[in-house]
């Protein structure tokens, strides 16, 4: 497997709990993101120290990084992205980051591509989104943790083979969760374009104000184009995402006539004492949520 040039960028900050004499010990795993950190740790287990780069809550496509963010980012033994042009922001740190190797948990996966704006083309990132490809996400880490740290290979498998267990019941629950929606209301309508790989999976519709968080300028023909697909499809109920602001999809709830149904999670997990907390319990969270919203019309449990 190919464990690609380097990566740089963001606060280091460690997810729960901090980092300790032990953890110091180990060799340091930094993920862009606390998703993927989240899913690094299931893997690695106790044998490797994973932080995230960017904070719980913060917006990961336009993130700033800062200098002391690469100073830290050296002192790594791996850097984990997602790739599919998420993280942009780090392509800057490339040639002055040093030798930290940058494993891509999307290489070689056949992504789902943007349609109808001016991304259109481009691949969608939001794949972990997907529970099937989120179980590639964690092949990847076997391979890449194996490569970092070869004795405990069989311990990462292993790891591996328990959390990959979790996502597929996660699958079936959803699959079985998301079929009480009745066809008609399997409309899907977000801020962020970030539910292409769940639509796709589950049999709904996606719509949104913009494609990806990194151009998210509110248009009046964006606005104009949601409210008309919101009340032609006749959708109950509308959502936005943790990391942005919300203020301009209340305002197409206003104007369809359509509930707003809460804030989905989807580029941060929560706070530990929040919804989402792990990536399974951002998507139990956001499930519920979208249930309570597209089942309500038609008095669907």
């Amino acid at each position: 497997m190919a464990i690609l040039g380097l990566l740089a960028a963001c606060t280091l900050s460690p997810l729960r709990p901090e980092s300790g004499a032990d953890d110091e010990a180990k060799p340091l795993v930094l993920t862009t993101f606390t998703v993927l950190a989240d899913m690094a740790k299931n893997v690695a287990g106790e044998r490797l120290n994973v932080r995230s780069i960017v904070k719980e809550g913060a917006e990961i496509h336009g993130y700033q990084p800062t200098p002391s963010d690469l100073e830290q980012a050296v002192d790594a033994d791996l850097i984990v992205e997602n790739g599919f042009g998420l993280e942009l922001w780090a392509r800057k740190f490339t040639a002055a980051a040093g030798d930290v190797p940058t494993l891509t948990l999307s290489d070689g996966m056949q992504p789902l591509l943007i349609e109808g704006d001016l991304y259109a083309g481009k691949p969608n990132p939001h794949a972990w989104m997907s529970p099937q490809r989120a179980i590639q996400y964690v092949d990847k880490l076997v391979e890449g943790f194996s490569q970092l740290d070869p004795a405990g290979s069989e311990s990462f498998s292993r790891n591996a083979e328990i959390y990959k267990q979790k996502l597929q019941i996660l699958d079936d629950e959803l699959r079985i969760s998301l079929a009480k929606i009745p066809e008609t209301r399997r409309v899907l309508v977000s801020c962020e374009g970030a539910f292409t790989y769940l639509a796709s999976d589950y049999g709904m519709e996606e719509a949104y104000l913009w494609p990806v968080n990194a151009e998210s300028q509110v248009t009046p023909r964006r606005m104009a184009n949601l409210i008309r697909t919101v009340q032609e499809r006749g959708v109950p109920t509308i959502f936005c995402e943790s990391t942005v602001s919300d203020k301009a999809q209340r305002e197409v709830a206003m104007a369809s006539g359509a509930q707003f149904g809460g804030t989905f999670y989807v580029d941060s997990l929560s706070a530990a004492n929040g919804p989402a907390s792990t990536l399974l319990e951002l998507q139990r969270h956001n499930v519920s949520l979208i249930l309570a919203g597209l089942s309500k019309a038609d008095e669907v449990q």
